[in-house]
């Protein structure tokens, strides 16, 4: 896992837990029901900042008996747990807020607090964002932005960027929704908003749930990898024809590989297993990702062409 990865989640861990507390106190003091859900928003984050974190310590725990493979894919199920988190706490505490708030109004008081509350959060906000949009940037290289979601096999800045993106989102919507209130005295733009925020919530859960789950299943390597490994199986002297490539993603930085070849007739065991040992190194050089490699000699099945 990148070290830069880490230092985007402690980032944003420290600051949504002072931006929480903050909101928390701003909606004490003035009633808005926005500027609750908006706390909700960034609790819920902290939360699952803390649990990335966690999935990223239990991914490097070493291979065993009882996990061969290690513990990678812990990062991918942690990412997944907080997709649901977002929808049902972020997002279901929020609608619920708003709508509790449309059927039982009140009036809010000291607005400035929340316009001082909410301008200091899309500071913070603002700044993890970018931070983690030049991580992001970083990582994706030429790929385009929805090329770069679709394929990415490191959740933990994708997720970090999906909550940030909706937090800054949510907080110009619980901006708006104070001044539409303080402006007409119609206390229902206030829970009108809380509920918006709410399905922006759930809106960023549903699309990180997506996203997580190929991986969590069992997501295949990019197409550039599979074909460089099948060139290099091409080049040996002592393969016919390469029958299948399938491809894994343990983890973020482990891709399981393997291959079934056609092997030349009359090559003696001993050769094979020359090969194969040279095959391996070559495809770990060439790909530092690709961890462990199975080949497997076998016949291609040929058609009969009938006369």
């Amino acid at each position: 896992m990148a070290s830069g990865s880490k230092k985007i989640i402690f980032a944003a861990l420290v600051g949504n837990t002072l931006i929480a507390i903050t909101k928390f106190v701003a909606a004490t003091i003035t009633g808005s029901s926005a500027m609750l859900s908006e706390a909700i928003h960034s609790l819920v984050d902290t939360g699952n900042q803390g649990l990335l974190l966690y999935g990223m310590k239990r991914a490097k725990k070493p291979a065993g008996k009882d996990f061969p493979f290690g513990h990678g894919k812990e990062i991918y199920f942690w990412s997944f747990i907080v997709a649901i988190l977002i929808f049902a706490l972020g997002g279901g505490i929020s609608v619920y807020e708003g709508i509790h708030h449309l059927l039982h109004p009140q009036p809010t008081t000291n607005p400035l607090i929340n316009y001082l509350v909410l301008g200091l959060a899309i500071v913070f906000e603002g700044t993890a964002w970018f931070l983690a949009l030049r991580e992001f940037r970083r990582t994706k290289g030429e790929n385009g932005y929805i090329d770069a979601i679709n394929q990415t096999k490191d959740p933990s800045v994708l997720v970090v960027l999906f909550e940030d993106s909706a937090a800054m989102l949510g907080l110009f919507v619980a901006l708006i929704g104070v001044a539409l209130t303080q402006i007409t005295g119609n206390v229902y733009f206030d829970g009108s908003a809380s509920i918006l925020i709410g399905f922006i919530l759930i809106g960023t859960a549903i699309w990180l749930a997506r996203e997580t789950k190929g991986l969590l299943i069992g997501e295949s390597a990019e197409p550039q990898i599979v074909q460089g490994i099948r060139e290099i199986v091409q080049e040996s002297t002592v393969i016919e024809d390469v029958n299948e490539i399938l491809t894994m993603h343990m983890g973020p930085d482990f891709i399981l590989v393997t291959l079934s070849a056609d092997f030349v007739d009359n090559i003696s065991a001993d050769r094979v297993e020359d090969q194969v040992a040279a095959l391996d190194l070559q495809i770990k050089a060439r790909f530092p990702r690709v961890k462990r490699v199975f080949i497997e000699a076998e016949k291609m099945a040929r058609k009969k062409i009938a006369p």
